[in-house]
């Protein structure tokens, strides 16, 4: 009798995953190919659309809707985005990204595109922040692709949320990352907290970012407060700054267009990624740009 219900157990677990595995292959399959507007598109120079595209479906893409404008002379940088709670799905960051895109970035979050209303279900892994980074890296040389050779390829950021923020931690040593931002996150002094899905990383892990690195933080409110700072401490090889808001952990991604979380995080992008000497003042200098916003404290390590 124990057997049979043994048997029967494992018959079950076997059915309901493949059941679930399914399901998400069903939902990237009908996403594929549909795009929205995020609000107005972004206060950037290019309105940005958010879209799923066919040759991955598994993510979800916010880029500038009129792509003839990047060409030689001018490519959109890479940011491949990990979400909160390691979601699958990059629905409670969607203003926030859509911003960021209206600058001229090829933003691909994890995830299947959420449509007006869906919230999107499911656990991710660090490895797809990977698949983003190869996935636009093939794009580029691909001829029949839209956006053939209108990405830069040596200028990619890996950037997440909460559990997105360690999935970014988890990724930051792979020698194609030019920048790595870190948003309402830090690792746990136990690894993964005991916590089943969490990227288990120890402070070990820290000395692998190998770029300049921002941190933003929601304030001593924010759940990761006592951990982001702790990173903070230990990491004294590269530049790093640590920008907090007193919002706590859910930080403004959901406000018009990003609120301030969105404003700062441009700015670094823009910096880090396209050069950009007046972005980059707001972390630069002494005293920095945002150092002067009485909304935000920050400190700042192994940066002019």
């Amino acid at each position: 009798m124990m057997k049979k219900t043994l048997v029967l157990m494992l018959f079950c677990l076997t059915v309901f995953t493949t059941a679930g595995q399914v399901n998400a292959q069903v939902q990237s399959a009908n996403a594929a190919g549909k795009s929205r507007v995020i609000e107005d598109g972004g206060t950037g120079a290019y309105k940005a659309i958010m879209i799923s595209e066919r040759t991955l479906p598994t993510h979800t893409v916010f880029r500038p809707k009129n792509l003839s404008a990047f060409g030689t002379e001018k490519k959109l940088p890479v940011i491949a985005w990990g979400n909160g709670a390691c979601a699958n799905s990059p629905w409670e960051h969607v203003n926030f990204l859509s911003e960021v895109a209206s600058y001229g970035f090829l933003v691909v979050a994890i995830g299947p595109i959420p449509m007006e209303g869906e919230k999107g279900n499911g656990k991710s892994k660090s490895s797809q922040l990977t698949d983003a980074i190869d996935w636009a890296i093939a794009q580029n040389g691909d001829k029949e692709s839209p956006y053939y050779n209108k990405i830069d390829i040596s200028k990619i950021a890996v950037s997440g949320m909460s559990c997105g923020g360690l999935q970014t931690l988890e990724v930051a040593s792979d020698p194609r990352v030019s920048t790595v931002v870190v948003c309402n996150s830090g690792i746990f002094s136990t690894p993964g907290n005991g916590i089943n899905g969490m990227p288990d990383l120890t402070k070990e892990s820290l000395k692998k970012i190998h770029t300049p690195t921002l941190y933003m933080l929601g304030g001593e409110k924010d759940i990761a407060y006592a951990n982001g700072m702790d990173d903070y401490k230990n990491i004294n090889h590269v530049p790093v700054f640590m920008a907090n808001m007193d919002v706590g952990h859910g930080g403004t991604y959901s406000q018009p267009h990003g609120g301030e979380f969105a404003k700062v995080a441009t700015a670094w992008y823009l910096w880090q990624l396209k050069g950009d000497k007046a972005a980059g003042k707001m972390f630069s200098g002494a005293p920095s740009g945002l150092s002067e916003n009485p909304a935000w404290s920050v400190e700042k390590k192994n940066m002019p």
